[in-house]
């Protein structure tokens, strides 16, 4: 397997957060306990769990951030990886997009964050179906960050109700949508 190149926050996550998980554990079981999480995050969102929603949510977001380091820095990448792991962050932030977004901010902002991960989706499985395989660029990195964030936001605002949080998380979530637009058209194979 050829070196990856590392991001600077693989390097800051291998001198901390990595140091704390064992060698046993691969960044294909971290997607899969994101996977598991999912319902976790849809179910405090239901209940109106806020807090604990805030919670499950950034831990389960940052489980991107930590799989992806691992797979890096432990020279751990597959395959199954390279398609499992935006799935799983495609499925958090779609099931968050309809259950907050379409009810605190817009229907259709719900519907093009979700129409442009299905759009993601089908480019990466188009990609592999001709014989790639397709990782996240740095555009489509950003963009999860700042839909992490918009979320984030919306949760912040069912906490403490100041509605300048609604506005942010819309202007958030507007900036990602453009990076997401653009990281679908730059893709390198």
């Amino acid at each position: 397997m050829s070196e990856q190149k590392l991001y600077p926050q693989d390097k800051i996550l291998a001198k901390t957060i990595l140091k704390l998980i064992p060698k046993s554990i691969t960044p294909n079981q971290i997607t899969v306990l994101r996977f598991l999480l999912i319902p976790v995050v849809i179910w405090s969102i239901i209940q109106e769990k806020n807090i604990f929603g805030i919670f499950i949510f950034l831990f389960t977001a940052s489980t991107d951030a930590i799989d992806g380091a691992m797979a890096r820095t432990r020279n751990q990448i597959t395959d199954w990886g390279k398609i499992y792991d935006p799935v799983a962050d495609k499925l958090l932030i779609g099931s968050t997009a309809f259950l907050l977004i379409s009810k605190y901010l817009s229907f259709y902002l719900a519907l093009v964050i979700i129409s442009l991960e299905i759009l993601l989706v089908l480019n990466g499985g188009w990609r592999k179906a001709n014989g790639h395989i397709v990782q996240a660029n740095i555009w489509g990195k950003m963009k999860m960050i700042l839909q992490v964030i918009g979320v984030s936001t919306i949760f912040l605002f069912l906490i403490i109700k100041t509605s300048v949080l609604l506005s942010l998380s819309w202007i958030v979530l507007t900036i990602a949508i453009i990076l997401g637009t653009i990281s679908l058209f730059t893709y390198s194979i």
